[in-house]
């Protein structure tokens, strides 16, 4: 399918339904990297999605993109510009309401699967706007609540579903950080599994069929 001309640089695998709107998932890559990375995923995910690799706004030399500038001060050590991550938020969920109508996606089955910056900002647009996202695959990253919307907290979320995973041994992001989700999540009302495995950061095996197994039960 050629893709439609909108808001974020994307590519596209079309769902196997012939009729009525197909059920969508929304891939969101990490710091540095771009839309084909999770991409390679589409092939071995369930044939009635219409999955959907969106590339970050910000490019990063010599060829990688960032939904958000990550600094590397000696003084003030590591730290996020994080006016622009709930800019890309945003950006995010206005992407989503044009994807949904150019391609004909049912807007009440959306899924989000994020790695590492694009996990992050998943659980800010699942979070921020409950009513526009079933189901939420957060991989290597961790819930940030000063990137959140004004007023979730008086949103519903009872209705959905998160699956997060992290590696024991990742370099990049503290397994501590992540550890701290569920217990955020299950304040929420989120529906939530998490698991861990014996890796850095990056996807394992198993864990892709872990999350993948767990999404099918869920479209």
């Amino acid at each position: 399918m050629t893709t439609a001309p909108l808001s974020l640089e994307h590519l596209i695998r079309p769902s196997s339904l012939s009729s009525g709107k197909p059920p969508v998932l929304f891939l969101f890559h990490g710091y540095g990297s771009n839309e084909e990375d999770l991409f390679s995923f589409a092939p071995e995910l369930p044939k009635e999605l219409c999955i959907i690799a969106a590339r970050a706004p910000y490019t990063l030399e010599p060829f990688g993109y960032a939904w958000y500038a990550i600094n590397f001060d000696a003084e003030q050590g590591k730290w996020s510009d994080l006016d622009q991550a709930r800019k890309s938020r945003d950006l995010i969920l206005n992407f989503m309401d044009e994807a949904c109508k150019a391609y004909g996606l049912d807007n009440d089955q959306v899924s989000l699967l994020g790695f590492s910056q694009g996990a992050i900002l998943s659980y800010a647009v699942a979070l921020s706007y409950p009513e526009k996202i079933k189901n939420l695959i957060a991989l290597s990253g961790y819930l940030n609540e000063d990137i959140l919307g004004e007023g979730h907290k008086e949103k519903v979320h009872s209705h959905l579903n998160a699956y997060v995973s992290h590696g024991k041994v990742d370099q990049v992001i503290p397994i501590q950080w992540a550890e701290k989700a569920p217990g955020i999540l299950a304040e929420y009302g989120v529906n939530t599994t998490y698991k861990e495995y014996p890796i850095g950061h990056g996807v394992s095996p198993q864990n892709f069929y872990d999350f993948k197994n767990w999404l099918e039960e869920r479209l």
